[in-house]
């Protein structure tokens, strides 16, 4: 059994077709659980736990996928007993309480949370449950991670360092046996606490100047509460997302796998109806909003009430930083007029377009309050080149590793 799409197809000229077995039962159907093979757990915890307890300053780090591996809690029930750190790989941010006192933000090489990165790559053991190394995800193969130190859970089988893999090993049940097998080490834990110093708040902005991007996430972070839920597009909103502190039980999803433009549109448009009880806060760039852009008016048929930033700087920028070029330029649209035209009149929807952090402050209350109820639709208009620092440094990593001429072999 695998947590995985799956599509029924049939014929349309076959659905209405009777047959003699239709006027019986149908046959119970069920699935058997996978398992874990005892012996293979039994191993895998056992060498695991020497592994670990034999470091001076061991850290873990949750990747994507724990959640199809059903291993969250067990993830969270393994840091309570061992006291290590815990960070938390891009794409799998949301899925452990950032409200953990053993949290210490996102590893994502340089890019990481800050004093995140220094903790996981100077450990001498790490612990990655669900990872996924990518170009992407390790900042153009550049972490600085060796093979030998790390313990690699997968779904269903962990790696030790450079020694053996342990197969038909479930991450749940891996992780559970762990927990009750592993000495408490907080010595990383206490060295982050150590070296940390809270992060700085951006400037404040003179009246009337045009909004920075920094700033509106700023109001952004104010609006998260355990009834909301972040959907960060592809693009710059993948890091400013990233820094947001997420409450407890406030959702969260980022698609990093394949990078897709547009995807939060429809993923949007999923999650709110899904989750009625969250209201859902999109963050969404003008480039990847042309794509899917039709979504909108099937939210607004379905009554929802989400709010999306459109983030209008007038290119790709994410692609710029990566590699520059003509087709990064976009024609500019009125995405409030296209909305407003998409809302017809019918069913609750509001608009408006921001350039200032006055202007952001007043659309955030009146969707909070008057419009509620609504889809309200914020354009946010910044600068071209108002990136964060961590795309900037992300792209140009990427870059190189994406440019690199053809392995020979």
């Amino acid at each position: 059994m695998e947590s995985k799409p799956v599509y029924i197809s049939i014929s349309c000229n076959l659905a209405a077709v009777q047959h003699p077995t239709f006027s019986r039962q149908p046959v119970p159907y069920s699935l058997s659980p996978r398992l874990s093979n005892p012996k293979s757990l039994e191993a895998a915890v056992n060498m695991t736990a020497e592994f670990l307890n034999a470091a001076v300053k061991p850290v873990m780090v949750g990747g994507p996928k724990m959640r199809v591996a059903k291993a969250k809690n067990a993830f969270v029930e393994l840091a309570d007993a061992s006291g290590y750190p815990v960070a938390v790989m891009p794409s799998a941010k949301g899925q452990v309480p950032e409200i953990h006192p053993h949290f210490i933000g996102t590893y994502w090489g340089a890019i990481s949370t800050s004093f995140c990165a220094e903790i996981v790559e100077s450990a001498d053991a790490y612990l990655f449950a669900g990872p996924i190394f990518n170009d992407y995800s390790s900042v153009g193969y550049s972490l600085l991670l060796k093979k030998e130190k790390a313990v690699i859970v997968q779904p269903n089988r962990v790696t030790i360092g450079n020694g053996p893999t342990f197969g038909c090993v479930l991450m749940k049940d891996f992780l559970e046996a762990l927990a009750k097998k592993v000495k408490h080490n907080p010595t990383s834990l206490e060295n982050y606490r150590r070296i940390f110093v809270p992060e700085g708040v951006p400037l404040k902005s003179a009246p009337n100047e045009p909004l920075r991007v920094n700033v509106l996430f700023k109001h952004i972070q104010g609006m998260l509460t355990n009834e909301t839920a972040v959907i960060a597009e592809t693009g710059d909103s993948w890091f400013n997302c990233q820094k947001l502190k997420l409450p407890e039980k406030c959702g969260y999803e980022f698609q990093m796998q394949y990078g897709s433009i547009g995807w939060s549109v429809g993923a949007t448009l999923g999650y709110a109806q899904a989750v009625p009880d969250k209201r859902v806060i999109a963050c969404i760039g003008d480039g990847s909003f042309q794509v899917t852009v039709q979504d909108v008016s099937t939210m607004i048929r379905n009554g929802q009430n989400t709010i999306i930033f459109l983030i209008n700087n007038g290119g790709y920028t994410i692609e710029v930083e990566i590699h520059d070029g003509p087709y990064n330029v976009i024609k500019n649209w009125n995405y409030t007029g296209l909305v407003d035209a998409l809302h017809n009149g019918e069913g609750k929807c509001w608009t408006v377009k921001v350039k200032t952090e006055e202007e952001v402050v007043e659309a955030i209350k009146t969707s909070l309050g008057p419009k509620k109820d609504c889809l309200c639709f914020i354009e946010v208009i910044v600068h071209k080149d108002d990136t964060s620092k961590e795309l900037l440094e992300w792209g140009s990593r990427v870059s190189a590793a994406n440019g690199r001429p053809p392995n020979p072999q």
